[in-house]
């Protein structure tokens, strides 16, 4: 899973919270742009957001294997990486060999050139993104009570929107010419919250890309199991979000912290 952006205030932390007590996974990897470091905002990290984090170090402590890779928006995280607590590990990018066949996972926004020259645009737009998204979820909030279904203003954008769209292209291209390249079977990406799961040809071989898209406007993860991979959607709540139940967050304690997520399984 990605760009689920803690601390924005897009992001479905409900829906990505009840997902997280869904699974028991032997490996989770967390695609990048988790924790929105860029909008980090010391006055908004609501129970919901804070919850996930307890959620995936539970998660930890019961034996899974946490892979964190850094994004753009929690770029701040790169200069410690590579790190290992315990069974979280924090990298740049991993390399898994899953049933023989070589795989790829990383962020992706090394080939965003907004964002590797001109930083400060990124920002701007990324601030820019969550504006769209607050106002989408009070158009959403009115379609929904006129008993209508919800719409998304950033799809529609990037689907009308040919530079949009040529991104996205050139994207998806780039990682899928390397992989095949380097001689990957599967390259996974986050990044432009587009879920996606397609075989790639070109004139040197073929390879299956896989995005996990987002927490903010689709709620996608990917799932692997027998050797097959699959996009999982959970469905957005409808009525009632702020009566689901948050459980009571304890300050947390960073020594019993380690102590619990290194502590052998």
């Amino acid at each position: 899973m990605s760009d689920s952006h803690l601390g924005t205030y897009g992001c479905h932390a409900l829906e990505l919270n009840q997902y997280l007590k869904s699974i028991q996974p032997a490996h989770l990897i967390l695609n990048g742009d988790i924790i929105d470091i860029w909008q980090f905002r010391k006055n908004y990290f609501p129970k919901e957001h804070l919850k996930v984090i307890k959620n995936i170090i539970k998660l930890a402590s019961k034996g899974t294997k946490i892979t964190y890779i850094t994004g753009n928006h929690d770029e701040m995280l790169r200069k410690f990486s590579p790190t290992i607590i315990g069974n979280i590990t924090l990298v740049d990018k991993v390399i898994l060999d899953l049933d023989g066949k070589k795989t790829w996972v990383f962020h992706g926004d090394v080939f965003d050139a907004s964002i590797q020259h001109s930083k400060w645009l990124a920002k701007l737009g990324g601030y820019g993104y969550d504006f769209l998204i607050v106002f989408n979820q009070l158009i959403n909030w009115f379609l929904l009570r006129l008993g209508k279904e919800r719409y998304s203003l950033s799809k529609k954008i990037k689907n009308s929107v040919k530079g949009a769209v040529k991104f996205i292209s050139n994207f998806e291209k780039t990682a899928t010419d390397l992989a095949i390249e380097n001689g990957y079977d599967t390259v996974i990406c986050g990044h432009i919250h587009q879920p996606q799961k397609r075989m790639v040809y070109n004139d040197k071989g073929k390879v299956l890309y896989l995005n996990s898209g987002d927490w903010i406007e689709n709620l996608t993860s990917l799932e692997y199991h027998n050797g097959t991979w699959q996009i999982l959607t959970h469905p957005p709540y409808h009525k009632k979000e702020s009566s689901i139940e948050v459980d009571d967050i304890e300050e947390i304690n960073l020594p019993s912290l380690i102590a619990s997520i290194s502590s052998p399984h």
